[in-house]
Parts: structure tokens; C-alpha cells; sequence
């Protein structure tokens, strides 16, 4: 079942556990991160990735940035593709 990834080629994993209980267990500053998420995270996902980059940083609003920049980094591995079919659909226009 796809649900609500679409076509993408980003690997897809599976759930083990209850995620909206790991979800209300985040802090209310990667709660409110996870919620505008572009991509799928998962809420231990995104912990691990948020206390492994404020180890290296030692700051909250670094941090953050630095999963930004995480996201960022997956979604340019699909962009080429939607980029390229977005340009197709408006030239046919």
C-alpha cells in the first residue's frame, strides 16, 4: 500500500511501534518540525538526527537547521525528476 508517498524513490520502511505516541512524546519544538516536514520522518528519526546534530552544533536553532539541511539533502535526490516533469506539464500549455 502507497498511501500518501506517491511515487518516490526513496526507500520505505516500516513502522514498529506506535508512531502518534512517539509523535506526542517529541518536544513541542520538533513536534511543530515533524508536522512541516516535507518528507515522511518518522519521530525517532527525526530525534536521533535532532540529538546527533545538537551534539555537534550545541545549539537548539542550529540543530534544527541542521535537519533542514538533512531534508534538503533527500528531497534534491527526487527534485531532477518533478522538476523535469513539471516543466513538460507547462509547456503543453
Amino acid at each position: 500500500m502507497n498511501r500518501n508517498l506517491g511515487t518516490i524513490s526513496l526507500k520505505k520502511k516500516v513502522s514498529n511501534g506506535d508512531r502518534m505516541e512517539e509523535f506526542d512524546r517529541l518536544p513541542p519544538y520538533l513536534r511543530r518540525w515533524l508536522r512541516d516536514a516535507d518528507l515522511p520522518w518518522s519521530p525517532s528519526s527525526v530525534k536521533r538526527a535532532y540529538f546527533k546534530a545538537l551534539r555537534s552544533t550545541g545549539d537548539f536553532s542550529s540543530a534544527i537547521s541542521e535537519l533542514d539541511i538533512m531534508q534538503s539533502r533527500r528531497l534534491s535526490k527526487e527534485r531532477p525528476y518533478r522538476v523535469k516533469n513539471n516543466i513538460n506539464e507547462n509547456s503543453s500549455n
